[in-house]
């Protein structure tokens, strides 16, 4: 009982929820259109996303409760930024709706496959998803601060790339498995423990 509270209170899940906490204030923020306060609660929730994978592996804390807790605020937290564009830059919203719509889909069709497989939200914590995360956020501040939106776009393209790698490795795994590194490091790996 001791060590699962200790992981729950692990600086890493700390953030984790405290990124989950930030998703009702802005998804409140999104409809109070309070576009600057908006962005700069964002920037603390993806920055403290930075941050929990950070100390996960400096503190050597990653646990399986902290790979769920990311997933989950990683999802939520690309809803809210969607929601967001939705309600205070409807006019970016509107321009961006098939690569918006593309990231939907990139994000719920994984997740639903895993949870149809397995009956649990998918922690892959891939590479290219983590990647992906890493640039989603200046890909999302040029697109609303510059109305650039080349570089928001090729990032969309790059998660579904890493939504097809998910969904490969759902089909790979008899059995759930967080922080897998890629589909090519499963199949290595799974092949080594068949020797």
């Amino acid at each position: 009982m001791q060590r699962s509270a200790h992981n729950l209170y692990s600086i890493p899940n700390i953030l984790s929820m405290l990124r989950l906490a930030l998703v009702p204030l802005l998804v409140w923020l999104a409809s109070a259109q309070e576009g600057s306060i908006f962005l700069l609660v964002l920037a603390v929730s993806l920055i403290s996303d930075v941050l929990d994978g950070y100390f996960a592996r400096k503190l050597n804390q990653a646990s399986e409760l902290g790979a769920k807790l990311d997933s989950w605020g990683d999802i939520l937290t690309y809803a809210a930024m969607i929601l967001g564009l939705y309600l205070i830059w409807p006019d970016i919203f509107d321009k961006q709706a098939e690569f918006l719509l593309a990231t939907m889909l990139a994000f719920t069709l994984p997740t639903l496959l895993a949870f149809r497989k397995f009956g649990e939200y998918p922690s892959y914590h891939t590479w290219g998803a983590k990647l992906a995360a890493v640039l989603m956020a200046p890909a999302y501040y040029v697109l609303i601060l510059s109305d650039a939106d080349s570089f928001f776009r090729i990032v969309i393209l790059f998660h579904v790339l890493v939504a097809a790698e998910e969904v490969a490795i759902t089909f790979i795994l008899n059995q759930p498995r967080s922080n897998v590194g890629s589909v090519f490091y499963l199949r290595a790996d799974l092949s080594s423990r068949h020797k």
